[in-house]
């Protein structure tokens, strides 16, 4: 009779653990109606800390078979006349890369990468003079507004054009609660909390600062009121 050594029935133990853990780090909540505050949070903070190793395949500055030009946020993209690139090949990246048009969950970003998409691909003035036809089929990440629908868990993505769709404006910056967003005619960020004598917020954002990536940051109030940010709430957002 075939007996397991204890050793070896221990270590595939720990193996199997460490390997659902690493997929429960991963896993966000599906598509659905509504969404709460906390879970909108939860989606945000796995964003930004999502694990991953870029290679030398992943870099892609040029057009894609598609004839749609690729600018992937690595350290090169300085020398293609573009800022705040960060991920450098074989060195471990923290956060999603942003990739305009990108809605892809933690999940079907490494699965991406492991079929050698390009990591990502910034917002120029082009991609949104061509809105979706800009998108890159052979690249992988995700947008501001596309991580804006993820954390909602909406079941696709809605440009900052659409957003206001599925939301109410709020009378006042006072009534933002986490989950809430911040908005303009480009961008939008996901709020957290306020900072430092209500003179800051905290929020989630998927790229370009400081680089482009999902990373939480702290924003002075000042510069959004300049750059003409609003304050909405999604609609089916439950406290």
């Amino acid at each position: 009779m075939f007996r397991f050594h204890p050793l070896l029935l221990a270590t595939s133990l720990v193996a199997l653990t460490q390997c659902a853990r690493q997929n429960d780090e991963l896993a966000i909540a599906g598509p659905a109606r509504t969404v709460t505050r906390s879970e909108a949070i939860g989606i945000a903070y796995t964003y930004s800390r999502l694990t991953w190793t870029p290679q030398e395949q992943h870099v892609r500055h040029g057009k894609d078979e598609h004839g749609v030009l690729v600018h992937t946020p690595d350290a090169s993209l300085k020398g293609h006349g573009f800022s705040n690139g960060w991920w450098k090949p074989g060195k471990e990246a923290r956060g999603m890369a942003y990739q305009w048009g990108g809605f892809d969950t933690p999940r079907q970003f490494l699965a991406a990468l492991e079929r050698g998409e390009a990591a990502g691909d910034i917002s120029t003035s082009e991609k949104r003079r061509l809105g979706d036809s800009g998108t890159s089929k052979s690249s992988c990440g995700i947008d501001c507004s596309g991580f804006v629908s993820r954390c909602w868990r909406l079941s696709r993505p809605y440009s900052t054009k659409q957003l206001h769709e599925i939301c109410d404006k709020l009378a006042s910056w006072d009534e933002l609660k986490a989950g809430d967003i911040l908005l303009n005619d480009r961008h939008v960020v996901l709020f957290n909390h306020w900072g430092t004598l209500g003179k800051t917020v905290h929020v989630y954002e998927a790229g370009p600062f400081p680089v482009w990536r999902v990373n939480a940051a702290e924003i002075p109030v000042e510069k959004l009121l300049r750059e003409g940010y609003s304050p909405w709430r999604y609609r089916r957002i439950k406290d």
